[in-house]
């Protein structure tokens, strides 16, 4: 039951930063404006960024390729989205957020399971697990 818990935490919060990734990079102007309008610096380049990394992370997490990689980047986009957008905002606000950073984090702890595309990951051999 653990591998198919993972597969579909992977799923689910994949699809879920490829739809918000794939909105982000679908109206990059507003993303800019928006990023501005929150006072993210160089709000171009950012909003790129995370459009990025939340459409192929997502893509990522579905797959089960660099689990440990693109959760630790998600992860860190969403803190900053916490922190930037959602602080001081009602808990309706934040819940998507907290939600998928939770999830972020404990997929950096348990890794991504069996049913993944690539079975060798980095993070198990640092912690001298075979793969």
């Amino acid at each position: 039951m653990k591998n198919l818990g993972l597969f579909l935490l992977r799923v689910a919060v994949g699809a879920v930063f490829i739809y918000h990734g794939w909105l982000k990079l679908s109206d990059i102007a507003l993303t800019t404006t928006f990023f501005d309008s929150v006072g993210i610096p160089i709000p171009v380049f950012f909003a790129w960024l995370v459009g990025l990394v939340e459409f192929v992370g997502g893509i990522a997490l579905v797959l089960g390729v660099w689990v440990h990689t693109f959760a630790l980047l998600l992860a860190v986009n969403m803190l900053v989205a916490l922190l930037v957008v959602h602080l001081g905002a009602p808990w309706s606000a934040a819940e998507l957020p907290v939600v998928l950073f939770g999830a972020m984090v404990a997929l950096m702890g348990v890794g991504a399971g069996d049913w993944r595309l690539v079975k060798k990951e980095c993070v198990c051999q640092m912690r001298g697990k075979k793969a």
